[in-house]
């Protein structure tokens, strides 16, 4: 039986376990595949918390005196009854992470509850991320989670370890550990997959002309006993070439078929996909006030339209589970975990799903992020969302200019948006509102109409978050573009000359002396959780709306 130890790491929000992982894992047992889990990404961050920390100022001093009360504050439901409570406890969190690295000129290294930098390395260039992984020692994260990781491996003796890479806060941790394994455990297979390498593989290929799932595989017709040989598959240029040598196999798709293949498994469709696995992670420890259990109802995006949409170009098809199958799930895992909260990861639920969970409610609180169509303009719809558990939807509104949404293709209509955000409002629903700025299509102008719909609607808006464009790499929206030159060779997005002037900095400028100062927009963005954002916003709906 071969084995795999799955690894997640940091930097990304803990407020709950990795969902991709646990998806894997409820498959792999299922094929026979022995699996193992950590968490790297908790751990270490609690690590950095209770470690060594720099600085005499007075918020650092107090952040030291009061960090087991603030870690058990994190995971109590009482804090998030009190909004300035939480930020203090949050704050103060932060800053044990933000100052356990050492303020020592040119080191470069910042590092947040959310958020990995190093002013030295980019996480978007291959040649920075395998200096990460030549320099292991140089990732502050590494000293912490050595002891951890050493006594797991010795101890499972894993065939192969499988790294979890879906941000790009992730990606320097990422190869500072795969450098360290590689190092202390030259024959053990090292695979790279996740959310993050999937597109640049789909970045790459495109560039190649061609697309694969499984970069690199085994030289054996069979993983037991031949994990430490391998052939490099494809050509110069696939990401599995540039990691060669390093790691072992890229393994790049969606679902398990590409990780089965790679196992010379069955193809996914000859082993049904199992039920998430959660029971291997520490489900008492996240930053949360109870377990949230997180759950992927589809892949990709029904809609799939979207002008500057990555989706299509990187080949992602729409891939729904299947709506009965989903409510089993969810109530499987409900009744098996007991979770405070269940988070819908979605690109978008589909209203066919949601029709579903009104008629076969999960139990637990739930949220998600969905689309405006025309059934969440019924009153009675809302509410029927509300008393089937929904707390919180998340809805990308982008802009309030029609003509912007329009030539976007977003497929939103500005009318049918305010009823929605009523009618949720109504209902005792969250309303988490996604807006872009600096679009293509967009203007000054157009980024005023945006202000006027928000100010105009903030009565029904609970939080806010405020983006700026970047311009995918892959899509169908930059024809006729001119995209400025970039040197990053695994970047996802470019900087453009925008059409009608409205570049980057006066996007910036808008937004920090008009949009966020207008008393109507200010009182939204002070609701938003710091750090942990819409990972903790459900908590918060009552608090919205007072």
């Amino acid at each position: 039986m071969p084995s795999i130890l799955f690894i997640h790491p940091p930097v990304a929000k803990a407020c709950e376990p990795p969902g991709g992982i646990a998806a894997l894992v409820g498959t792999l047992e299922r094929a026979g595949v022995e699996c193992g889990v950590l968490d790297l990404n908790l751990e270490g961050l609690e690590g950095l918390m209770r470690g060594e920390v720099a600085g005499e100022d007075p918020w650092t001093r107090r952040a030291v005196r009061h960090r087991d009360r603030n870690l058990d504050a994190i995971r109590r439901k009482e804090t998030y009854d009190s909004p300035d409570r939480y930020s203090r406890v949050v704050a103060d969190l932060n800053r044990l992470v933000e100052r356990s690295v050492p303020d020592v000129p040119g080191s470069g290294i910042r590092i947040s509850l959310a958020n990995y930098q190093d002013d030295r390395l980019a996480p978007t260039r291959t040649r920075d991320l395998l200096r990460a992984a030549e320099i292991p020692e140089a990732n502050p994260f590494i000293p912490v989670l050595a002891p951890r990781l050493i006594r797991t491996m010795e101890t499972f003796q894993p065939d192969a370890v499988g790294i979890s890479l879906n941000y790009l806060s992730q990606a320097l941790c990422a190869f500072a550990l795969i450098g360290f394994i590689r190092r202390r455990w030259p024959d053990t297979a090292i695979l790279l997959g996740g959310g993050l390498v999937t597109s640049w593989a789909g970045r790459l290929a495109k560039a190649d002309g061609r697309l694969t799932g499984c970069e690199l595989k085994p030289a054996s017709d069979s993983v037991a006993g031949a994990t430490s040989e391998f052939t490099l598959k494809g050509t110069l240029g696939t990401l599995g070439a540039l990691f060669s040598g390093l790691v072992d196999a890229v393994i790049s798709g969606p679902g398990e078929a590409p990780l089965l293949q790679w196992l010379d498994k069955a193809a996914l469709g000859k082993v049904p996909s199992g039920l998430p696995k959660y029971g291997l992670f520490p489900l008492k420890n996240y930053f949360a006030p109870g377990l949230i259990l997180p759950y992927a109802a589809s892949r990709g995006c029904y809609w799939n339209r979207c002008a500057f949409c990555p989706e299509p170009a990187e080949g992602n098809r729409y891939a729904p589970v299947g709506r009965g199958r989903v409510v089993g799930d969810l109530r499987t895992l409900a009744e098996g975990h007991r979770p405070v909260l269940l988070h819908l990861v979605d690109n978008a639920l589909s209203p066919a799903l949601l029709d579903e969970l009104i008629r076969t409610p999960p139990g637990p609180p739930w949220y998600g992020f969905v689309r405006f169509f025309p059934r969440l303009a019924d009153p009675e719809y809302c509410r029927a969302l509300r008393r089937a558990g929904c707390v919180m939807l998340k809805l990308g509104l982008e802009s309030g200019s029609q003509a912007v949404l329009d030539r976007e293709n977003k497929g939103v209509n500005l009318d049918l948006a305010e009823r929605v955000l009523e009618n949720l409002r109504l209902a005792g629903i969250a309303r988490y509102v996604y807006l872009l700025f600096g679009t293509p299509s967009e203007s000054e102008y157009e980024a005023r109409a945006t202000l006027k719909f928000t100010v105009r609607n903030s009565h029904a808006i609970s939080f806010l978050n405020l983006a700026l464009f970047n311009l995918p790499l892959a899509g169908r929206g930059r024809a006729g573009l001119e995209v400025l030159p970039y040197d990053d060779d695994l970047s996802l997005y470019a900087g453009f000359r925008h059409p009608k002037g409205w570049d980057r900095h006066l996007v910036r400028r808008f937004l920090d002396r008009e949009f966020r100062r207008h008393p109507a927009v200010a009182a939204i963005l002070r609701r938003d959780p710091p750090v942990f954002t819409s990972n903790h916003a459900p908590f918060f709906g009552d608090c919205s709306d007072t």
